[in-house]
């Protein structure tokens, strides 16, 4: 077949590609996983992933501490893929000429997200393990397509590798062009980041949620998840911690800069509340995200969190050997075993107990979760529950060491209950930043259910 030959000669084809500032790096290919040539399914281009080593100079503080340099190698793909939209010769890697440019959409997509501990985004072209600082110089993994010019022949070679040849000189000379002050500010700020996170625990504090910090995302269709869509157009309220909520400062390694914000603790209760659509799962997502590293413009620059955060979500599936004991005392019919270890199909409250104590058995720092994908009937009782359930919020407020050095944070509107046993509570209000204090909760609480049983009462 016609991508078979292709792909036949793309060894002697990239063999003759490079120049002392950019080449093929051949101690990188692994055909046919990042090095091929090939037909497209439409049969109207020629696919190609190929490795290259960049010779760019990097300033010293770059190369004195590479534990930052994802960030420089970040600003540097950003500036190649500005770069397409005015140099013909980077045009292969926006599939330029091709009948569907759109299939090489994901290689121009603008990304903040430099690093992650999880597979987040990686079809698209950020810093990674292909994309990265080595001993031999940047390494980049360029792909793309080109019009498909018929089969392999010598005048049709000829052509491609021209065409690959021009796209690396293009590409040094995109990365060339980006001054040496960006890409230290971008260091810097990776080393913020990391040097910060790495900070957390000798500070109590499981994530910190710098001042300015802007956690709404715009999603499009190659950044469709929370923690890899960039910083939201439009109106996004930038965070400030309430003087209610004991702001903090911190000094940050990379730049040298004092940051201040909201500190989330060890082992504490938090609960993020408010009325419906004031950015509380926003906020949540955000302290996820904080797990991650990102470029400036981002949006999170400042939100760092520890690994391994946990969530806990309802949602029907089987449960094979759950541990649901801390919650139930028994278990409902339909269902074998004991409440240390159940079988069978589990309902959204029974899913959401097992993944709490999941949580808590491995001693994750932060167990997250939001009314809005929760078991409420796990968290919060009503005048209709038994006493073979034991709700959330009464561990809460009787068996606070069933959580251990487990922090809890929590989004809600309507879980009052559970809100009034958290140590602090933060309140959102048109997307704003203020807080209340658990005991001015509870007050307002009691009146509210005061006011409530008063007109259940005059109704008969």
């Amino acid at each position: 077949m016609a991508d078979e030959r292709w792909s036949r000669y793309f060894r002697s084809i990239i063999a003759d590609l490079g120049s002392s500032r950019v080449r093929i790096d051949g101690r990188g290919i692994r055909e046919p996983v990042n090095t091929y040539l090939v037909r497209s399914l439409d049969g109207t281009a020629l696919r190609f992933c190929m490795p290259i080593l960049l010779n760019r100079h990097l300033p010293e503080p770059v190369r004195r501490d590479p534990a930052g340099a994802d960030g420089a190698i970040g600003v540097l793909i950003e500036a190649i893929k500005s770069g397409t939209r005015t140099d013909r010769a980077l045009g292969p890697i926006a599939g330029a000429g091709t009948r569907f440019p759109r299939h090489c959409g994901k290689n121009i997509e603008p990304v903040t997200l430099i690093a992650s501990p999880g597979a987040i985004g990686t079809d698209l072209w950020r810093p990674d393990h292909e994309n990265r600082l080595t001993d031999q110089g940047i390494r980049l993994l360029a792909r793309g397509g080109v019009p498909y010019p018929g089969p392999p022949s010598p005048g049709t070679i000829r052509a491609i590798t021209e065409d690959l040849q021009a796209l690396l000189e293009g590409i040094e000379k995109a990365a060339r062009s980006v001054p040496d002050d960006r890409l230290v500010a971008a260091w810097e700020l990776s080393i913020d980041q990391k040097a910060l996170r790495s900070r957390l625990p000798e500070l109590g504090l499981v994530s910190f949620i710098g001042d300015g910090v802007r956690p709404a995302r715009r999603f499009t269709d190659f950044r469709c998840h929370h923690r890899i869509a960039g910083p939201k157009e439009g109106v996004n309220i930038p965070f400030r911690c309430p003087k209610e909520l004991d702001p903090i400062e911190v000094e940050v390694q990379g730049s040298g800069r004092i940051v201040t914000g909201l500190g989330l603790r060890r082992r504490e209760i938090f609960a993020i509340t408010g009325s419906n659509a004031q950015g509380k799962s926003t906020l949540l997502e955000g302290v996820v995200a904080g797990q991650d590293d990102h470029a400036a413009g981002d949006g999170r620059e400042y939100l760092v969190s520890v690994r391994g955060i946990a969530r806990a979500e309802a949602g029907g599936r089987y449960l094979a050997g759950a541990d649901v004991s801390l919650f139930f005392r028994s278990l409902p019919p339909g269902l074998a075993g004991e409440p240390e270890y159940i079988y069978g199909q589990g309902s959204g409250s029974l899913v959401m107990a097992h993944e709490i104590q999941t949580a808590l058995r491995k001693g994750a720092p932060l167990l997250i979760f939001d009314e809005d994908r929760a078991a409420t009937n796990l968290l919060i009782p009503s005048c209709l529950h038994t006493g073979e359930v034991t709700p959330l919020s009464t561990l809460v407020a009787t068996r606070r060491e069933a959580f251990g050095e487990t922090a809890l944070l929590f989004a809600a509107s309507s879980l009052d209950i559970l809100t009034a046993g958290a140590d602090r509570i933060l309140l959102l209000d048109r997307h704003e930043a203020g807080a209340i204090t658990p005991g001015e909760f509870r007050k307002r609480l009691v009146r509210y259910l005061q006011e409530v049983g008063d007109h259940l009462n005059a109704g008969g």
